[in-house]
């Protein structure tokens, strides 16, 4: 298999999931260079890999010879980082949401497919064993025709949590709640569902954390193409993060996810578990187990020359939905799609 030179962009929180999957990828890859905008995150990323290098400066990221680049920064920087990444001959795969409006997200797939490189997006609980199973059964039509969906996300984030630059910030940030935290509730009804939404009903309202301009909680109701139609809750106010929960039901069969745990119900049999069976790598344990397995896969698609996972099409599709609630909230008005 290729070894691939990598880089990291964005040093901060999230990157101590990326230091220990890229740890334990072992041969596959090399890390060799970590920018971040305040140099000393970029320094102490960079210690743990022999001969990575580090900058402050992302242009001396993309004078480097690297193949692939991870962007893990602010929402509003995205575009503009993969956008260079590609242009400079690496293939790119980004932390979630791939932007902060479609225009910028079709910018980005057209910039990947005219310097002929792959673009993947985060989306790493689509990894749970559980999901991927419930997929699969609901794709062969196991759980007969789809009638329904809901999720539920109450998780707490402290006011101190927005004391940064960019969070908090319909600019930069791109919304509250819904774009950071239940973006992932929102795909994994889209991933398990199978189809695509046409129309959103949404409510958004700022009740709690009053030091922020974007939302702390919201509420919608999506109609699928199938007819089906998927209510989304979610709050970041709660006095935990609770374990959200995400339920897809058919005429044969239901699937409830309970944080990491898949409950599959299936006409004529008896109920089930299905147990996650990653272990951790580092961070919020809200994050889940399954960055390093998207990574890894990232890595092994490009290596077979197959599709990444998951691919900026698809990703901008998760986003039309966000932007579609947003946009029905503040317009007060049912938003089509697609």
């Amino acid at each position: 298999m290729k070894k691939f030179r990598i880089g990291i962009v964005g040093c901060g929180r999230i990157s101590v999931v990326y230091q220990n999957a890229f740890q334990e990828m072992g041969e596959e890859i090399e890390v060799c260079f970590a920018v971040d905008k305040d140099i000393r995150r970029a320094q102490a990323f960079a210690s743990r890999f022999e001969g990575c290098a580090f900058s402050d400066r992302l242009e001396d990221l993309l004078a480097a010879k690297l193949d692939a680049v991870h962007i893990c920064t602010p929402h509003f920087l995205h575009k503009e980082q993969a956008i260079a990444c590609l242009k400079a001959g690496f293939h790119v795969l980004t932390e979630k949401p791939i932007a902060l409006s479609l225009p910028d997200a079709q910018e980005m797939i057209r910039t990947a497919a005219d310097c002929g490189k792959s673009l993947g997006v985060i989306f790493q609980n689509r990894y749970i064993e559980g999901v991927q199973q419930a997929r699969q059964l609901i794709a062969s039509g196991a759980f007969g025709r789809i009638l329904g969906a809901w999720s539920s996300l109450n998780w707490h984030r402290p006011p101190s949590y927005y004391e940064c630059d960019w969070k908090g910030s319909w600019e930069k940030e791109g919304g509250g709640v819904v774009i950071d935290q239940a973006i992932h509730s929102i795909d994994l009804a889209r991933y398990l569902m199978g189809c695509e939404a046409r129309s959103v009903q949404g409510h958004i309202a700022r009740r709690i954390l009053t030091n922020i301009e974007v939302e702390d909680e919201a509420d919608a109701a999506f109609t699928f193409e199938n007819g089906a139609v998927y209510a989304f809750s979610a709050c970041n106010y709660y006095v935990k993060n609770s374990p959200i929960r995400v339920e897809i039901s058919g005429e044969k069969g239901r699937c409830l996810l309970t944080g990491m745990e898949m409950e599959i119900e299936l006409e004529g049999q008896a109920p089930y578990r299905v147990l996650p069976q990653a272990a951790a790598n580092g961070g919020e344990s809200y994050w889940g187990a399954y960055h390093g397995i998207q990574i890894r896969d990232f890595y092994r698609k490009l290596a077979a020359g197959d599709p990444v996972p998951v691919d900026p099409a698809d990703a901008t599709k998760t986003l039309e939905l966000v932007l579609g609630l947003y946009t029905s909230a503040k317009e007060d008005r049912t938003v089509l799609l697609g």
